[in-house]
């Protein structure tokens, strides 16, 4: 479950508060009126028969397809359709303004943040010869902004810097470890205690045998002035064509964040920066017409992994039978021979494949977001997420209602071609049933696995007692990081949109999610409060991206209403709902013309409510100094900051 919009524990109104509001007066409504309009019609049972059996065989009769065909007791149905709209309309609207409020509160709140005082910068244009990039940098911003521009900070390569620092850091948590477990070997009889040794050949199993403790300090020294050295090469040489531009005040970064400074479109691209924790470092130097290709690409990439995922599923179902592992991978032979095996993997194996293909495309997603250029982790998540989101819907709630359909009456369909669309439409009715367990389903396993978190739990364990030595060890075992937004918005949406399309064609399923969504905000609640930990924070930017996926999910639920009333009921009154299918639309554009630019841009109006004095200027500098180019000699915290500042400056 989404718990908060903007995770403030604090929000009202929000996305399982906006979702819960919309079933609840929905089912007002379509509970005492439809139900009983459908159960006591029985003219239309032998032309669409049931998918149900035992004593889901009932709730057939509680739906659209039991009201006979042509009857004026569809009006009830079609008007349905409006109330839902309405409601969803009332609620959205509602709901974009309290969003928009909290992020108004939040943006001008007194706590100082380093992005609200700087902008990313990117595409810029080479120097003149004999400039270098950040004087460059400098000279462009101080001409323009000459009050309020503090400065500029270069973005380099930092590969070859990172992979040092990196190295450094995981020899200094060995030797952390190695020390305790030095210390635990120190007993009574033996108060000298053993020395730690390891091999230094691959994965420590081969070459010389060395004392780990005096090796990893040698490493380290070893390391330092060859960090240091890569610092000042990277500051100097490697510089790239963006930067991070900091001005003395909110509303001065606020305006140039906004404002266009140059005149062509593919220079001086200037926007607000990210959070310093967001930072995609890597993607900020990348091209303008680059990321456009790339995101033609990525997109291209998505679309054949939405529309053709099924054939790297049914290419691994077929490799993962007993028959073909034994054919390709001889050696399994003797294993899967065993009885208590082969009835395991025979039952599960090809159902495995498909759960860790799965589990890996949300990752997949995640990755190809990513690489089309964008500045930002919560940029990259809510990318990732909406790509999520078609993939579910098309695979799973159009693939069971459509492609069941197509499939199991196939043979059908080549005898009588132009029953294909009142077949489709006999599916859906017939498929309630499915959905309205799957709904279930998700509520009884998943909550329970998300409250227990038995899985991260075992997890922690086995951690604690083979691997954890150090107290920052044990610390990073148990963190439980955040929400996953790129996996848990798309399944969340996928319920909505399940219900929604079934809300009036089966109304007894709203209960159903009613009691998802409403068990899933008070578990979402208790995580949010008592386990999980943001990574960041968006100030509600996901909001427009859940609210445009409603109202996705809303016109898909009123086109598949008009084709099923229009085609399979013969409803000579189903073009009656085409204009709420048209209001939808201008519903949509009217609310991203109304709210979504104050979503994109913070307004001036309250940048103008925030920190009246200049700040710390040096402290939000060093905020986004990445860590491998942070010096490593002084402890003072104000030196520290200094001796950061300085060394990202450019030679002259």
């Amino acid at each position: 479950m989404i718990p908060f919009v903007m995770q403030y524990p604090e929000t009202q109104y929000t996305f399982v508060d906006a979702v819960l509001a919309i079933l609840v007066f929905s089912g007002i409504i379509l509970l005492p009126v439809l139900l009983p309009v459908a159960a006591t019609d029985n003219g239309a049972q032998s032309t669409t028969g049931s998918n149900s059996s035992g004593t889901f065989k009932n709730l057939d009769k509680l739906a659209m397809g039991n009201v006979q065909e042509k009857s004026p007791r569809l009006w009830a149905f079609l008007l349905g359709v409006y109330w839902v709209s309405f409601v969803t309309y009332y609620v959205l609207w509602k709901a974009y303004k309290h969003v928009l409020n909290m992020r108004a509160g939040a943006k001008s709140s007194p706590e100082v943040k380093p992005e609200e005082f700087t902008v990313l910068v990117r595409d810029i244009p080479a120097a003149p010869p004999g400039q270098s990039m950040k004087d460059h940098v400098d000279s462009f911003f101080q001409a323009l902004h000459p009050e309020t521009f503090y400065r500029s900070m270069i973005v380099t390569d930092n590969k070859k810097a990172n992979k040092i620092w990196e190295e450094l850091e995981g020899y200094r948590k060995k030797l952390a470890r190695t020390e305790v477990v030095y210390a635990e070997s120190k007993t009574t009889s033996k108060p000298e205690g053993e020395r730690p040794t390891n091999r230094i050949g691959f994965l420590g199993l081969v070459g010389e045998k060395v004392d780990t403790i005096n090796h990893c300090n040698e490493k380290i020294n070893e390391l330092l002035p060859k960090l240091e050295a890569e610092q000042e090469i990277t500051v100097r040489e490697k510089q790239k064509a963006a930067a991070l531009v900091f001005f003395n005040s909110k509303p001065a970064a606020i305006s140039a964040a906004q404002t266009i400074h140059s005149q062509k479109i593919d220079t001086w691209t200037v926007m607000e920066a990210p959070e310093p924790r967001q930072v995609l470092w890597t993607n900020l130097p990348r091209k303008f017409y680059e990321r456009q290709i790339r995101s033609f690409v990525v997109y291209g990439i998505v679309f054949l992994t939405v529309f053709f995922y099924m054939i790297p599923i049914t290419f691994v179902s077929a490799f993962t039978t007993l028959k073909n592992l034994k054919k390709y991978l001889p050696f399994l032979k003797k294993i899967v021979a065993q009885p208590e095996i082969k009835t395991v993997l025979e039952a599960f194996l090809p159902q495995i494949a498909l759960l860790v293909f799965m589990a890996l495309l949300p990752t997949l997603l995640v990755f190809l977001s990513k690489e089309e250029g964008i500045p930002s982790e919560s940029h990259a998540v809510r990318a990732a997420s909406g790509k999520y989101f078609y993939f579910v819907v098309f695979n799973v709630f159009l693939g069971v209602t459509i492609g069941g359909a197509l499939f199991d009456s196939l043979k059908t369909i080549i005898n009588h071609p132009k029953q294909v669309i009142t077949l489709l439409g006999s599916s859906l009715p017939k498929s309630a049933t499915f959905f309205l367990t799957f709904v279930a389903l998700k509520f009884f396993v998943g909550y329970g696995l998300e409250l227990s978190r038995l899985v991260p739990l075992i997890i922690f364990h086995l951690k604690k007692r083979f691997l954890c030595k150090t107290e920052a060890e044990v610390k990073e075992a148990w963190a439980p990081g955040d929400f996953g937004y790129a996996t848990r918005v798309p399944n969340d949406m996928l319920i909505i949109t399940i219900v929604l399309c079934y809300s009036v064609i089966a109304p007894i399923i709203i209960p159903f999610g009613v009691v998802y969504f409403g068990l899933g905000w008070l578990v979402a609640r208790n995580q949010a409060l008592k386990v999980y930990v943001p990574n960041y924070e968006s100030n509600g930017r996901m909001w427009p991206h859940l609210h445009a996926r409603i109202i996705a999910s809303l016109i898909l639920y009123q086109i598949t209403m008009f084709g099923y009333i229009g085609i399979l009921r013969k409803f000579y009154y189903a073009p009656f709902l085409i204009p709420v299918i048209v209001s939808s639309f201008v519903f949509a554009y009217v609310c991203k013309k109304h709210f979504y630019l104050a979503f994109l841009n913070t307004p001036l109006e309250v940048a103008c409510r925030g920190t009246k004095e200049i700040p710390n200027m040096e402290s939000i500098y060093t905020a986004y100094i990445p860590p491998c180019l942070g010096t490593e000699r002084l402890e003072d915290d104000d030196q520290f900051e200094d001796a950061r500042s300085f060394s990202l400056k450019t030679a002259p």
